[in-house]
């Protein structure tokens, strides 16, 4: 696959992409840098696409007619915690570099700000994901801390970062 930017089309996810998300989120570098696991169900990926919990905003970006990318947006049901939201995105390891990852940051951003009115979006990366960090760094997420030992990656416990993008 050229590395060429193809168009990518943003859009709300629907409940009959969950045969392109399961080829994503059990690919061995996807799982890699998130907190998937590897060899997840196809009945538990179509699962948790049909069943989206409540104040989860899911979007997929689409590059010609197929998705390569998912990111997700959880607003909080904390009284005092509304004005936040949690996110996470993961891309087709063949649609990496190539835009994906920015379009569905930048359409959670916009949703963010210029439909929710949130104030915060934190979310959590592996300390080794120097891609995705450069990704967020991008959108204005700054790291505030670190979680030692957060997470059992690939037999071993690997240290994650958390990252927020606050506006005034």
């Amino acid at each position: 696959m050229s590395k060429e930017k193809a168009e990518i089309h943003v859009r709300a996810m629907r409940a009959d992409d969950w045969r392109d998300l399961y080829v994503i989120w059990t690919d061995p570098r996807v799982c890699w840098g998130t907190l998937q696991v590897p060899f997840q169900s196809e009945d538990d990926v179509r699962k948790k696409v049909e069943n989206s919990p409540e104040g989860m905003v899911r979007l997929v970006a689409e590059v010609d007619g197929r998705v390569v990318g998912a990111s997700t947006l959880h607003r909080s049901h904390a009284p005092r915690k509304q004005h936040l939201a949690d996110c996470g995105v993961s891309v087709h390891p063949d649609y990496w570099n190539r835009g994906v990852g920015s379009a569905l940051i930048g359409a959670m951003v916009d949703l963010a700000d210029q439909w929710l009115g949130l104030k915060r979006l934190e979310l959590e990366v592996f300390t080794d994901n120097a891609a995705a960090i450069h990704l967020y760094e991008k959108f204005g997420f700054v790291v505030e801390g670190t979680k030692l030992k957060y997470a059992f990656r690939n037999g071993e416990y690997v240290d994650t970062l958390v990252m927020a993008r606050v506006r005034d």
